[in-house]
């Protein structure tokens, strides 16, 4: 599709919605893009359950430190200030409720909210679901970041999943390349959508009802 955004246009547009002095986690795959289009003006701590509290941007290639990763084991950053401590102590604050935000992939997101990313029930799947039940249900907020639909074109927005779930309800927005759609009491509502995309072709890619959230606008994005 013409309009779909890039994974990095995506991640800039998650960083805006991330208030100024929240304390983040940004989950394993897409997610660690959002680190790297945070507004220079906000200070936003970001969380990774390997133990790190102030994990900066990913460093270029010759500025790597390989005893320096995430918890996906890709190099990273530390700014001023930071800290590392043990891995139990990192899960204290996941499940202590000190998370303001998480941002996590998906392979599917019900309409109720459900998420579903650490495993798609296949022989040979991953065996086990890591920290992604901890952040779904202990971080105040839960964004997921995802394909619109499936590389087969599948919709991975859908009325109920049918995937392994990693949590229930626990999505509160959900950012996909073509639209920014949240998740209400009274369904998914969607408060911006790429130009070029009306409602009706976006809910034709979406295998959930969608509404139209007040003062819906065009979903876009700089060039990245």
């Amino acid at each position: 599709m013409k309009h779909r955004l890039t994974r990095n246009q995506v991640a800039w547009r998650i960083a805006q919605d991330i208030p100024d002095g929240a304390v983040v986690n940004l989950g394993i795959g897409q997610p660690v893009l959002v680190a790297n289009f945070v507004p220079a003006e906000r200070e936003i701590v970001f969380h990774s359950e390997n133990g790190i509290l102030g994990m900066g941007p990913e460093p270029p290639e010759d500025g790597q430190d390989e005893e320096l990763i995430n918890a996906g084991k890709q190099p990273v950053t530390l700014v001023p200030g930071a800290a590392l401590f043990h891995h139990a102590d990192s899960f204290a604050m996941v499940r202590g409720g000190h998370l303001d935000l998480c941002v996590l992939g998906a392979f599917q997101v019900a309409a109720n909210g459900d998420l579903a990313n650490w495993s798609t029930g296949a022989a040979g799947a991953v065996p086990g679901v890591g920290g992604a039940m901890d952040l779904a249900i202990g971080a105040k907020a839960v964004y997921a970041m995802t394909d619109h639909v499936t590389r087969r074109g599948e919709p991975k927005i859908v009325e109920r999943a049918t995937y392994p779930l990693t949590g229930r309800a626990a999505v509160d927005r959900i950012y996909t390349d073509l639209a920014v759609i949240e998740v209400t009491a009274q369904g998914l509502a969607v408060r911006e959508i790429v130009p070029g995309l009306d409602l009706a072709g976006l809910q034709a890619l979406t295998g959930a009802p969608l509404a139209a959230a007040s003062g819906l606008r065009p979903l876009e994005a700089p060039a990245l």
